[in-house]
């Protein structure tokens, strides 16, 4: 229960982390990159809900959990969980795959649109060191050495 509850701590401090970013790169660039960050609208059922920003961004943070756990064990099998760059690579693929999602909406940057898409992979790179970084701190190969005994 432990190890969850840290898994958790990253994903709400990397997701945290990767908003503040997107959402400071916005301000300053006019670049829709957060908004793009809490888009829902390529998704059927949820983009008919009436969602302010708070509730998309809980839904980021939610989906930032689940990914930060789901890359730890699948991460863990591979016997690389403790180290940085692969939770780098993956978010920074991750987040290269999700600027394609650009094209469903009218809100967000358009695909062509080269620096969105430089300032997006570099949240995903800053948010994948993060996570990394964070799981190595929290060094949780000891607290599951601790947990077996």
């Amino acid at each position: 229960m432990k190890i969850l509850m840290k898994l958790i701590a990253a994903g709400l401090i990397s997701g945290i982390t990767l908003g503040g970013f997107l959402k400071l790169v916005e301000g300053i660039s006019g670049k829709f990159v957060y908004v793009l960050l809490l888009n829902v609208d390529y998704i059927p059922i949820v983009r008919d809900w009436q969602m302010n920003e708070i509730i998309e961004l809980t839904l980021h943070l939610i989906v930032s959990i689940l990914l930060v756990i789901v890359l730890y064990y699948l991460f863990k099998v591979m016997n690389i969980h403790t180290k940085i760059y692969p939770y780098v690579v993956v978010n920074m693929l991750v987040g290269g795959v999700l600027f394609l999602t650009t094209a469903f909406s009218q809100r967000t940057p358009e695909i062509t649109d080269i620096a969105a898409f430089i300032y997006w992979i570099v949240g995903h790179l800053i948010y994948g060191a993060v996570v990394g970084s964070l799981l190595f701190l929290m060094r949780l190969d000891l607290d599951e050495d601790q947990e077996k005994n």
